[in-house]
């Protein structure tokens, strides 16, 4: 018994991982073409300033979907199960960043092109509410005893591998000549996700449900509640309202340093420091490198001395960091940047990242977990998406 469920728990941990890789890498691509070459390509004609700002509220609209996505799929996850939900959400992902890769620009067909690039965001968004918390909680329901953190935190290292292959193929693509990366280099990361997903979508496949949707699923067919008289996410919004706000709070702390290193601050540094992109894009990478020790480390902490200490360790090493990093982003040398990403990046948020999905399900009742689970952390990332377009705006 002990050997079938190693051998399942690290299907289950691989699989989360590997989803969560390739998802975020469709994800964060986004936000580093953002920030390096959307502008001109889909937004031209008007001041630096403005084409910035609009490359990055069409990057903010995928934060808008999250919270529909995850109440589409946290329904399905819950009705349908979690594995066909997360195979859809995979999928259809893969697809849409190809897409993207496919788009002729502002130059080829007007206005039609950012258009469908808002459009094509809007599906991304969409998919990635469903992927992020479905595959967690796989991971959480199959986990159990002393090692759920550690377990959780070796599957979060997905999301990091996702940035840190973003990162790679874009410092590749930028050692074109310009006219050549705006031309056809740019294309190279989005439509290499067409390959990328394959495996993810095979590992996928192998999986069983988790013990605690099918034990769900018999005693619902034991009660005869086959008749639905309330949708899932329905009674568990009315029911733990308190408990999503409070999700949302979390998320909120925990996304909003990611996103202000790894997006936001490569288009500030480049455009109005004059860093050069490489300098930016190799010291994020250096970060993603440096968060898969820094995430097993706080996994097993939080196995020994509770999730709920990390991550109050955590979010009050971000706040206590909110001025310090852009001070240090703005001295220019590259060994007080690269101090200043660690702190943030690999103390502060690692920490907080680490230990998010074996607290997070702790909030909530078992039943029903996927729904509200997911619609809690994309709400809290909506807000923190809001933050970043204000943040461009100062």
């Amino acid at each position: 018994m002990s050997g079938t469920y190693n051998t399942t728990i690290r299907r289950v941990v691989i699989s989360a991982w590997i989803g969560n890789s390739i998802e975020y890498y469709d994800f964060l691509l986004y936000g580093l073409a953002s920030a390096l070459v959307f502008g001109p390509l889909f937004f031209p004609g008007a001041s630096p300033f403005t084409v910035t700002l609009s490359s990055f509220a069409s990057f903010g609209v995928g934060f808008i979907s999250r919270p529909l996505g995850a109440l589409f799929f946290g329904n399905r996850g819950d009705t349908l199960g979690r594995k066909n939900t997360l195979l859809i959400t995979l999928g259809g992902m893969g697809a849409v960043t190809f897409l993207i890769g496919c788009l002729p620009s502002y130059a080829s067909i007007g206005a039609l092109a950012p258009a469908l690039l808002v459009i094509l965001r809007f599906l991304q968004g969409f998919l990635v509410g469903g992927e992020w918390g479905g595959a967690m909680l796989m991971v959480v329901e199959y986990a159990v005893g002393k090692h759920r953190g550690r377990l959780s935190a070796l599957s979060q290292t997905g999301g990091l591998t996702g940035q840190l292959l973003a990162t790679g193929v874009f410092i590749f693509v930028t050692q074109l000549p310009e006219e050549e990366l705006l031309s056809w280099g740019w294309r190279i990361p989005f439509l290499l996700s067409a390959l990328l997903v394959l495996p993810g979508l095979y590992m996928r496949h192998r999986l069983d449900e988790t013990p605690v949707f099918r034990a769900f699923k018999k005693q619902q067919a034991i009660n005869h509640m086959q008749q639905r008289e309330e949708r899932p996410v329905v009674k568990v919004v009315r029911e733990q309202w308190r408990s999503i706000l409070l999700i949302m709070i979390l998320r909120f702390a925990e996304s909003v340093p990611f996103f202000l290193a790894t997006v936001f601050a490569v288009s500030w540094a480049t455009t109005q420091l004059g860093i050069a992109s490489l300098t930016i894009l190799y010291i994020v990478m250096f970060t993603c490198l440096l968060a898969y020790p820094m995430h097993m480390l706080f996994g097993i902490v939080s196995d020994r001395r509770g999730c709920r200490q990390v991550y109050i360790f955590g979010a009050l090493f971000v706040a206590a960091m909110a001025f310090p990093f852009f001070w240090l982003l703005e001295s220019r040398s590259l060994i007080l940047m690269i101090v200043g990403y660690v702190l943030l990046i690999n103390i502060g948020h690692n920490s907080l990242n680490a230990v998010q999905p074996s607290f997070s399900p702790d909030c909530f009742i078992r039943l029903y977990a996927i729904a509200v689970h997911q619609l809690a952390l994309s709400w809290g990332r909506l807000w923190q998406g809001d933050s970043h377009r204000l943040s461009l705006k100062r």
